[in-house]
């Protein structure tokens, strides 16, 4: 189970970067939401404890660790704060430039 796991982590990974070496600015948002998700995937495999009970119970026995979802859940909301500014980004430069090919986007450089 942890080599699919692995296996699973590093495609995502690998497509997510794929995705944000593309021309289209749109499918370098979309990479960059994957990479996202993968890194999320990774820490939380890297912090998983398994214990007897859940965090949350109120049960005997040994708890599992909440941190790493905690942490997993604060990457969440921040990356979905960073998604939103990156597409409201590429809102504005499509209705500008009229297009989404990274290329044609002029006047950027300077």
């Amino acid at each position: 189970m942890d080599v699919l796991l692995a296996l699973t982590i590093s495609a995502l990974f690998a497509i997510g970067v794929f995705q944000l070496l593309r021309r289209n600015l749109i499918r370098s948002a979309i990479g960059m939401a994957i990479v996202s998700n993968a890194i999320n995937l990774f820490l939380l495999a890297a912090g998983a404890y398994y214990g007897e009970v859940a965090a949350y119970a109120n049960e005997a026995g040994q708890r599992s660790d909440a941190l790493p979802q905690a942490l997993i859940l604060t990457a969440i909301v921040i990356s979905m704060g960073g998604f939103a500014v990156v597409l409201s980004m590429l809102y504005v430069l499509s209705v500008r430039y009229k297009t989404s090919d990274s290329d044609e986007v002029k006047g950027l450089t300077h």
